[in-house]
């Protein structure tokens, strides 16, 4: 675009540049103060897009020359421009709290992004996260860099035909269209990396997107110079089959890892969103061989440090697996010439058996084995991650199985309401979520009740206009009658205590427990006095047919004629329309089986605009939920998929609701206030936005894994890796020599409240300073476990490399809680990450 024009039409030089620089920064996500003036340029067509680049490319040139030329509006312009780049220029919260952390770069790479609805490349919950990351990273200032994939028609949307049934469409994301930009040389030319798949080279185009102070880099493979087959790699987002996602993921990871290098950067930290990432730990390793002349055991060995695993997943089923063979077709060169190793000890980081040749090769292993933390997305989500991932730490106390957990957090100026947004303004400041949100809770106790249920009102009136007109053009599309359009335009009623219910349709997710009892759904929704109304939406993905029976089942009571005003079902659920949810619904409904939603956001979503969950005691309401805050059912254990305790729980959120939420929603005052759903507005809306908002989650992030990430590479990388090649001394005399280690005679004696443990220890030819031997008891109900490292006395007289170990506890417990171990030690290694040995004193009589 030359100075004077924008897109072909003769424009102020200033303003051409100012309104391109705001279109093309997704900061208007989620700073909404620039919505009035996109509105302006077309209100239609800014409704149905949000998307002001194609705005600015649809709008007349006629009508582009009138509305900027309106003093009004360039000075709305000037002050958002203004407002933008003192944002970019001031001083944020990274930089106040850690000035001197010596981290430039943190590469944060994912699968798929929900920044917004005019960049459709991503499908739900990991996309979520990772959009909202971005944006909180951008507010604080956190140094991050997002990597991922262009997808040429990214997840299918969805349409519901006049019978229920879900059809699947794939419109073309044209490039022009989105609020991106090609990534160039210093010449000009198109940044285009190269990777070699089987006997041909592959060309990856990288695209850039701003998103605040934040920059995202996108890799697509549609390059004329490809095979067609191979122009298609990144077409879909979920789509086709392992061969495709194989290469869709070394395109992410290794493609991604070679942009950076391009690009200039060498990331302190590289964070792995998902297992689909893991081949950048390969590449990263691949980098650190090149610059430093090292062999890749000891590259792999010092860069695993900076890197952060995070896994979603809370089903063995879950992980992406590969089939040996496919490996080795797509991988066995880039083993062999760039990573200096065999194809079967590229295959070994994959697999839970390393020897096993018929085992599958697991990424997720793989990035466990390249990563120097790992941690799940809830505090429940670590449980399950220790127990999902036990097997490869056998012999470990599933409590010691290396993961840890940040639970997740969505980005709360995405999700609030104008008016919802102007209340926390006003009770916590403008900047108030740019910061460590100290006194949230104070302040927002500070808001009337009248104050609250004005906001409630305001919401839930802008929520039935919306999914009236919505409604409205989804019946029109299926050929309904006049009658039919007219009775949609009366559907809803602001007043109604208002249920939402939107997700992706999956059996474990248990959509249709709210239909578990028709008649008695219908009995609550119907009532005359306290009568309850239902939005819901949600896709099925194309291959799951129980998913889209369950669509269809939902449109088909959703159409019942005693309900056709109470219930809708909305098709193509985007980002867009779960702002419109999450902003206007009094409840958010959430069932899935336990413990099988690792996290889940869309219930924190309503938490910043005073709504309420009702919810199974999974993910991070197991960790949110108290009596004042909201409701749950179930009882918070595990029963699988049992269809017996589906019925008790259906039995449960019945109960729930008519008990419970319904009687206090219209429990009113003299003043027509509910007092007690207000007040449990205000405690919802103090305690838990602040706590699961991905402000906390990103600053977690930063000061409990980025930083100590970047430290721990810092140490690793002096010397020229002379840690790195320690480590692998260390880890080839372990398995050398761990099978010959053992207990000897194990002896106890009280000493008044003291127990006094000794135990003798044969190291055969193993240096004593490479473990640690330990006195260990389980935990106890009130008690964390005792791991005690045990004192080495001198070698015993006549034995070879044979030592007294002693240590001394309070003699509070019996004696045979505790047994002695041998564990690895080496300073500064993550064990049992990067060695999993360990032996157990198999019988110690304490005599």
């Amino acid at each position: 675009m030359s100075s004077s024009e924008i897109f072909g039409r003769p424009l102020d030089k200033s303003i051409a540049d100012a309104l391109t620089d705001l279109a093309l920064d997704l900061r208007w996500s989620f700073n909404h103060s620039a919505d009035q003036l996109w509105a302006q340029l077309d209100p239609e067509l800014w409704e149905l897009t949000h998307n002001p680049w194609v705005l600015l490319q649809t709008v007349s040139g006629e009508k582009l020359q009138g509305v900027t030329s309106d003093p009004t509006f360039q000075k709305l312009l000037a002050d958002l421009h203004r407002e933008k780049t003192l944002a970019e220029e001031s001083e944020s919260w990274f930089q106040k709290a850690h000035p001197r952390s010596g981290v430039s770069t943190i590469a944060y790479f994912s699968m798929e992004f929900m920044l917004s609805e005019a960049l459709p490349i991503y499908s739900g919950g990991l996309g979520n996260v990772a959009g909202d990351q971005l944006k909180a990273a951008s507010n604080l200032g956190v140094p991050v860099i997002g990597i991922g994939l262009l997808y040429q028609q990214g997840y299918f949307r969805q349409e519901i035909d006049a019978q229920g049934h879900q059809q699947a469409l794939y419109p073309f994301n044209d490039p022009g269209q989105l609020p991106i930009r090609p990534v160039r040389e210093p010449n000009g030319e198109w940044l285009r990396l190269a990777i070699a798949l089987p006997g041909f080279k592959l060309w990856i185009r990288a695209w850039q997107l701003q998103v605040g102070r934040v920059k995202l880099y996108l890799l697509d493979t549609n390059d004329p110079a490809n095979l067609p087959s191979f122009r298609g790699i990144t077409t879909e987002l979920y789509g086709g089959g392992p061969e495709l996602r194989l290469k869709q993921e070394l395109v992410l990871g290794v493609g991604g890892w070679r942009l950076l290098r391009a690009l200039g950067l060498q990331p302190e930290v590289c964070h792995l969103n998902e297992g689909h990432a893991a081949f950048a730990v390969l590449e990263r390793a691949r980098s650190y061989m090149e610059d430093n002349g090292k062999p890749f055991d000891v590259a792999l060995n010092v860069t695993r440090a900076g890197n952060l695993f995070t896994t979603h997943t809370a089903v063995e089923a879950g992980f992406d697996r590969f089939a040996p063979s496919l490996i080795q077709r797509y991988l066995t060169r880039y083993a062999e010439e760039k990573l200096s190793i065999s194809i079967d000890e590229l295959l070994a980081l994959g697999r839970r058996d390393r020897e096993d040749s018929s085992e599958p090769f697991n990424v997720a292993y793989l990035a466990i084995r390249g990563s120097g933390t790992i941690n799940g997305v809830s505090k429940l989500h670590c449980q399950v991650s220790r127990r999902l991932f036990q097997p490869l730490f056998p012999r470990w106390p599933e409590t010691e199985v290396p993961v840890t957990y940040v639970t997740n957090g969505v980005h709360t100026p995405s999700w609030d309401s104008s008016e919802a947004d102007r209340m926390w303004e006003l009770s916590c400041g403008k900047e108030f979520w740019h910061g460590t949100l100290a006194d949230a809770e104070n302040n927002i106790r500070s808001v009337g009740d009248s104050d609250l249920w004005q906001l409630r009102a305001d919401t839930c009136k802008a929520l039935v206009a919306y999914v009236r007109r919505l409604y409205g053009r989804q019946l029109a599309t299926r050929g309904a009658s006049p009658e039919d359009l007219a009775q949609a335009a009366l559907i809803l009623d602001e007043k109604v205590l208002t249920l939402g219910f939107a997700r992706r349709f999956a059996t474990y997710k248990r959509p249709n427990l709210l239909l578990h009892d028709p008649a008695r759904l219908l009995n609550i929704l119907t009532n005359p006095e306290r009568p309850v109304q239902l939005v819901l939406a949600g896709k099925a993905h194309p291959q799951d047919a129980e998913g889209q029976e369950m669509i269809r089942q939902w449109f088909e009571f959703a159409h019942r004629p005693e309900v056709r005003s109470r219930v809708v079902f909305l098709s193509d659920y985007d980002v867009l329309m779960a702002e419109h949810l999450v902003q206007g619904v009094d409840v958010w409904v959430n069932t899935p089986r336990r413990p099988w939603e690792a996290s889940g956001t869309s219930g924190m979503k309503v938490l910043v605009n005073g709504g309420l969950n009702v919810s199974e005691l999974d993910g991070w309401w197991a960790e949110a939920y108290s009596p004042d805050v909201g409701w749950a059912i179930g009882d918070g254990r595990e029963h699988g998929d049992d269809p017996s305790w589906d019925a008790k729980d259906a039995e449960s959120l019945y109960a729930v609701l008519q008990g419970e939420v319904i009687p206090e929603f219209y429990s009113r005052d003299e003043h027509g206030i509910p007092r007690g759903w207000v007040n449990r507005m205000r405690e919802s809306m103090a305690r838990l936005t602040p706590t699961f908002s991905s402000n906390r989650a990103v600053r977690q992030y930063t000061e409990e894994h980025y930083l100590p990430a970047a430290a721990a590479l810092r140490e690793r990388s002096e010397n020229r890796g002379s840690v790195g090649a320690d480590l692998v001394a260390w880890q080839a005399e372990l398995s050398k020599h761990w099978s010959a280690l053992r207990f000897g005679p194990a002896t106890v004696e009280q000493q008044g409240a003291q127990y006094l443990f000794h135990v003798q220890v044969f190291l055969d030819d193993m240096d004593a300073d490479s473990v640690r031997v330990e006195l260990y008891a389980d935990a106890q109900k009130y008690e964390n476990p005792i791991a005690l490292a045990m004192n080495r006395g001198e070698p015993l007289d006549g034995a070879t490399n044979t030592f007294t170990y002693r240590a001394s506890v309070p003699a509070g417990r019996p004696v045979s809680d505790y047994t002695p171990r041998l564990v690895p030690q080496h300073v500064g290694a993550f064990v049992p990450l990067e060695a999993s040995f360990i032996r157990w004193h198999e019988t110690p009589s304490w005599r």
